[in-house]
Order: C-alpha cells, then structure tokens, then sequence
C-alpha cells in the first residue's frame, strides 16, 4: 500500500549485460511497487568501449527500453544502477550523463531523492566505490542521495551484498539469482526512494499554496 496519496514515478536506469544488475532493479521495482509508485526501468545503449569488454556478446533483453531524457527530467525519484567496471560505473552511463548538461542547467532533478546499486563477481571487486562515484553525478544534479539504513536487518545479515551506500549483488561465476538479504535491501532501497519522494512532493505542492 502507498503510504501517501501522492503519485510518484520512479526511473531505475542501468546497465547490465549479464542479467546482475537487471536482476537488482527488478529488486528495487517490487519495493517500489509495493509503496505505491509507478516504475519506469530503462537502460542505455552500449558504448563502444563496453561491447569490447564483453565477450560473451550477451542479447539483451526486449524489456530493456532505451531511456530518454524526457524520462530523466520527469520522474520522481531515481535508481541508479551499473555493474562495478575498476571501481567505476559503465562507460555507457557515464556517457549518457555526458548530455544532461541541459537538464542540470534547467535544474531537472534538483531536489529529487536517488539511489545507486551495483553488482561484482567478486566480494571485494568495488562495489563501494563504484556506488560513491556513481553518486558523483547524482549530487551536481543536485539530488538528494538516499541510501538503506541499519535499521533495515539485511543490512547487518548480509554476507554477500548489501549495505548502507547502496544495493548491490554478489555474482560469482556469473550467478544472477539474488541472496535473500540481497533481495531484501533492493526493496528496501526502492520502498526508501518512493516514501522519501512522495514527503518532498508533499511538501513542493504545500509550498506552492502558501
């Protein structure tokens, strides 16, 4: 049940091309849905830089839907989500920020919670870094960055991924399955981003009557 009348929409953007990520956004949407909101999943087309890098030359999906940037500039709240590339999100998400300039001079996203998740093939691969450097964009957006609490018990049961930056997953030997704790902190991560986009909106349109 929503905890709010308000309508919300939630945009998860990522990038997978193994299933990891996806199955984390997938995570994140069934939180979400659950709190009431309308969920978008979108992804970005591959940079060239990231068709090298996988051999396995993988087809992706037919529910993956290329984002646009009228989605960027009209949803509520934002997931964003990338496989951990050296520390770092993929190419091909970084070069989708590279044309936001537009939206960030029109201030599009100004004061919209977000969040980051990601996936690794190995338990110390970078995922924290790859979740603080994603949020890098987020913040000269000017979003508000929403990450999962200790309050939330899969956060401290947990022995794969999850954990307060963010969601993440753990995919050794190219595993896609979510751990249950993985599973329980990308709904929580979804349900946190709905709630805290339906109180800003509340308090955006009770600024606007008074």
């Amino acid at each position: 049940m929503s905890m709010s009348n308000q309508h919300i929409t939630l945009l998860i953007l990522y990038y997978s091309r193994h299933g990891s990520t996806r199955a984390l956004a997938d995570a994140i949407a069934e939180g979400a849905t659950a709190a009431g909101a309308e969920v978008l999943l979108r992804t970005v087309a591959d940079s060239t830089r990231d068709q090298e890098a996988d051999t396995a030359k993988q087809p992706k999906s037919d529910r993956d839907i290329q984002v646009s940037l009228e989605d960027l500039k009209n949803c509520d709240a934002l997931a964003l989500g990338s496989p951990t590339r050296f520390g770092h999100m993929a190419s091909s998400l970084h070069a989708f920020f590279e044309t936001t300039s537009t939206q960030w001079l029109q201030g599009s996203l100004t004061d919209k919670p977000a969040a980051v998740f990601t996936s690794s093939s190995s338990l110390h691969g970078g995922q924290e870094s790859t979740l603080l450097s994603m949020a890098l964009p987020l913040l000269h957006h000017g979003m508000i960055l929403v990450g999962i609490p200790y309050a939330e018990p899969a956060v401290h049961q947990t022995r794969t991924g999850g954990g307060p930056y963010g969601a993440s997953h753990l995919s050794q030997h190219q595993e896609t399955s979510l751990s249950e704790h993985e599973q329980q902190c990308a709904e929580a991560l979804g349900r946190r981003l709905v709630t805290t986009a339906s109180r800003l909106k509340k308090e955006q349109n009770l600024g606007k009557h008074h």
